[in-house]
């Protein structure tokens, strides 16, 4: 292996770390700029609607440009227009001021989200087995990092555009000086390794990219409302104290770092496919033990089943639908990420609407579907997950 493929890998991951950062470093900072605008909960929910349009129309325009101008240009690029526009949310005190810096940011980050997937595509298909899940684990990491110094600043009585400002400013650094080790082009497939070829034409490759983004959207969904209503479940509906209920989340994200640390080689052995559907298959158990049960423990338990369940599923998609086709794996990515964007939004206020109707922990039912659906549909990846017995016996 070529000291310049495990200088592009190690790149990669350090993009992918700080993309969690920069967006870890702008959730940390919410109470205090919420306060400083002075807008209430509701109008907040609204604006953050606002970041995320930035980032889905960011994720189709970087798609497009990665394929046509190179993931070695548009990374970098883009994670330093992110870096710096970390500090804009940190600036203004009107709402609608506030609205277009997250407009704004919220583009950046989704122009780097795609470019850093498409990039890592190509450093998965070069290393000729999976390395994809690790990389999104480095950007949960990179969440850790943001809290970490967010409390820091904070405790230093820093305000929110000055630690922003100070992180954003080490974002360009770390970005520019990263930008040299990136594969320069779409590397070939590895001696050895045969290359798939979509069999149909580009009508039944569009189909199948529109299903995997659907799978995205469904399993995003249910992460995104997780990271919402988790610690809610405990403590309004066990009636667990605030200090205890704040653990669902941690147990849910712990476990679902932990899982994409280890699926890359669960991948190597299993397939794709398989991890696709005993994932969805683990997270639908765990939400079910979260929907039924009346005992904390088992719901902690639940919890961390759900995120060790849907740990692997994402990365799977993003790598299939960046192989389907590598010229034009960046356009493929920013559709299944676009549409699994959207799903993420979507899970929290899904979860919300329907508690108008049933309580909380019944709304539930509406994850362990979506989890069972993309169970049941993971044979998508059967085409690309496959490996033969030769190639399973090598590793990779």
């Amino acid at each position: 292996m070529s000291h310049s493929l495990r200088s592009a890998r190690v790149a990669t991951f350090v993009y992918f770390s700080l993309c969690g950062t920069l967006m870890g470093t702008w959730v940390v900072n919410i109470p205090a700029i919420e306060e400083r605008v002075g807008v209430s909960h509701a109008t907040l929910g609204g604006l953050l609607v606002l970041l995320g349009l930035g980032a889905f129309i960011g994720m189709q325009v970087a798609g497009s440009l990665t394929d046509k101008l190179g993931a070695r240009i548009v990374v970098p690029a883009t994670a330093v227009l992110c870096s710096a526009a970390l500090v804009l949310p940190g600036l203004p005190r009107e709402p609608w001021t506030l609205a277009g810096a997250l407009l704004v940011f919220g583009f950046c980050n989704g122009c780097l989200d795609v470019s850093m997937n498409a990039h890592a595509v190509h450093v998965e298909k070069a290393y000729g087995r999976p390395v994809m899940s690790a990389f999104h684990a480095t950007f949960s990491v990179g969440g850790v990092l943001a809290a970490l110094v967010g409390a820091a600043t904070a405790s230093a009585g820093l305000s929110p555009a000055a630690g922003m400002a100070g992180m954003g400013a080490l974002g360009i650094v770390i970005a520019l000086v990263s930008a040299r080790a990136l594969l320069p082009t779409t590397p070939t497939a590895p001696a050895g390794q045969v290359e798939h070829t979509p069999a149909a034409g580009p009508r039944r490759t569009s189909r199948r990219i529109w299903i995997l983004a659907a799978l995205a959207l469904m399993v995003m969904l249910c992460e995104g409302a997780a990271n919402d209503w988790s610690a809610l479940h405990l403590k309004d509906v066990l009636g667990a104290p605030a200090s205890t209920a704040a653990f669902a989340y941690g147990t849910f994200a712990a476990t679902m770092t932990i899982g994409r640390l280890l699926a890359d080689r669960l991948v190597a052995r299993f397939g794709s496919m398989a991890i696709l559907r005993y994932g969805a298959a683990t997270a639908a158990v765990g939400i079910t033990i979260v929907t039924v049960s009346p005992w904390i423990w088992a719901a902690f338990a639940g919890w961390a089943l759900f995120g060790l369940g849907l740990s692997g599923c994402v990365p799977q998609l993003f790598s299939a639908a960046g192989h389907a086709d590598p010229a034009a794996a960046g356009a493929n990515v920013s559709r299944v990420a676009g549409l699994g964007y959207v799903g993420m939004l979507a899970g929290p206020a899904a979860i919300g609407w329907l508690t108008h109707l049933v309580a909380l922990n019944h709304a539930f039912v509406l994850l362990i579907l979506l989890c069972a659906t993309t169970a049941v549909a993971a044979g998508v990846l059967r085409t690309d997950s496959d490996r033969s017995p030769e190639l399973a016996a090598s590793g990779t």
